[in-house]
């Protein structure tokens, strides 16, 4: 069993930035692909970004591609989400999450929420125009 809490959302002006952190307890991340998920009031949860267990592969959204980036510190147990040039529409709660199945870059595969087994309880972010 695997416990992620995410932390570091927050309201930011839009061009801003700000880094999500999220901790993993329970067991090692080494073992889980990892992503970040989102979902704006009123829309359903969509993919942001994802990471392999051993960090060389990655795969992003169109929306945040060139101003997102994944990161993991296996030591730590820890993933990142550093967002870059934010804008309005990045506003969401945004999600971690950790697959046992999806621990390699499948462009198919891994944007898929219903994959991944263990989930945070989110952290808000509001940008501001």
């Amino acid at each position: 069993q695997v416990q992620l809490v995410e932390s570091g959302g927050g309201l930011v002006q839009a061009g801003g930035s700000l880094r999500l952190s999220c901790a993993a307890s329970g067991d090692t991340l080494r073992n889980y692909g990892m992503g970040w998920f989102r979902q704006a009031p009123e829309k359903e949860r969509e993919f942001v970004a994802a990471i392999s267990w051993g960090g060389r592969g990655t795969l992003y959204a169109d929306s945040v591609k060139g101003r997102f980036t994944i990161s993991r510190d296996n030591a730590k147990n820890t993933v990142y989400l550093q967002m870059n040039s934010l804008k309005p529409e990045d506003t969401a709660v945004y999600y971690c999450a950790a697959s046992r199945t999806v621990t390699a870059i499948s462009p198919v595969a891994t944007i898929k929420p219903e994959l991944y087994d263990y989930w945070g309880q989110g952290s808000q972010l509001t940008v501001s125009s």
